[in-house]
């Protein structure tokens, strides 16, 4: 059955795979990949905050 948010959950963790380091499973310890996680969000937030286009939609743009 599907769930009727659960787009919301897979649009988040599509977004965290952007970062390299979060493919694949390099951390040991689970409270260091809590860290990559928040670091992760952190900056696409951030990016988001400071009027950066996300990677990758910038292309797509339409031509000024």
């Amino acid at each position: 059955m599907v769930l009727p948010r659960r787009w919301v959950v897979e649009r988040t963790l599509s977004w965290l795979m952007r970062s390299r380091r979060l493919v694949r499973d390099y951390e040991t310890l689970p409270v260091m990949h809590e860290a990559m996680v928040l670091w992760s969000m952190t900056m696409l937030m951030s990016g988001r905050l400071a009027g950066r286009h996300p990677r990758g939609l910038s292309r797509l743009a339409p031509a000024r």
